[in-house]
């Protein structure tokens, strides 16, 4: 009994251990600043994307709850902090729904199955990268107001790097996948 409590801590170790190095390089991507047209790209839904895959649909879900822990806590993991203000404050500001999506993305990029068929695996990260977007749009349309150009505003200006960025993973997923064996 006592090594099956010991193998049950040593996994929860490991999981935390790969969970924070998650969300080390989320909050890197968060800050690196790729020129794109016709707004800078940051590595931020990729690397959710990636964590998805690569830690399967639980650990990736639970990461992205810690590295949202540590932002709402004050660590400035998030694009705008700390010169846009740190913590809850800017939490729950305009970019709350697309942080709140991260976890939805990784669950459900998590959950798929990934093969040499990228046009399937494109399908599968578009529809798991959706809900960033939905969140996101229907939080700031609550903050802002639904009169304003919500989608113009919110969602267009990042599509182009989106498609690339979702692209980019669909290629490469079926390999990414692979390090779910290590974890």
């Amino acid at each position: 009994m006592e090594y099956v409590k010991n193998i049950k801590q040593s996994k929860l170790v490991k999981n935390l251990f790969y969970a924070l190095i998650g969300t080390v390089v989320l909050a890197i991507s968060s800050k690196v600043k790729i020129p794109f047209y016709p707004v800078p790209m940051t590595m931020q839904t990729f690397v959710v994307l990636f964590i998805g895959i690569a830690y399967g649909s639980k650990l990736g879900f639970a990461t992205i709850v810690l590295y949202l822990f540590e932002g709402i806590i004050g660590l400035p993991v998030f694009s705008g902090t700390p010169e846009k203000g740190l913590g809850l404050l800017y939490f729950t500001g305009p970019t709350m729904g697309y942080l709140l999506g991260f976890m939805v993305t990784a669950f459900l990029a998590g959950l798929f199955n990934y093969n040499e068929k990228i046009i399937k695996n494109f399908f599968k990260i578009l529809f798991a990268t959706s809900f960033i977007y939905l969140f996101g749009l229907l939080w700031l349309g609550g903050l802002i107001g639904w009169e304003k150009p919500i989608f113009k505003l919110g969602a267009q200006p990042f599509l182009l790097a989106e498609l690339f960025k979702i692209f980019l993973i669909a290629f490469l997923a079926s390999k990414i996948q692979k390090i779910r064996e290590f974890i």
